[in-house]
């Protein structure tokens, strides 16, 4: 029979560093309308990346005819003029169209 003493001894776990404190979102009421349309101007953008991928995927699969492939691409082009229009208008940089997701990184 195997008692207590004869299993073996592990080393405690080093201690759980706390985690820095959540940052808090300001609602300053003079930005709050560019911040929201940074928000979805950032969120447009992720959308645009996402379709450009998509696009580019069907494109290597020879999955879309070239009548297709020019829409795409100029569809695209169009929406990314649209942006960044949107961004100038509002006083944006379309560099600063992008979330920090804490631990998981920066979105875009």
């Amino acid at each position: 029979m195997i008692g207590l003493q004869d299993m073996p001894v592990r080393e405690a776990p080093p201690p759980v560093q706390p985690m820095a404190p959540l940052a808090r979102i300001a609602l300053d009421p003079a930005t709050i309308e560019q911040d929201l349309a940074r928000l979805v101007l950032t969120l447009v953008e992720l959308v645009r990346r996402l379709m450009e991928g998509q696009a580019l995927r069907r494109l290597e699969a020879g999955t879309v005819t070239a009548e297709e492939a020019e829409r795409l691409g100029l569809g695209l082009m169009q929406l990314r003029g649209a942006v960044e229009t949107l961004c100038g208008r509002l006083g944006i940089r379309p560099q600063d169209l992008n979330l920090d997701l804490g631990p998981l990184g920066r979105l875009l």
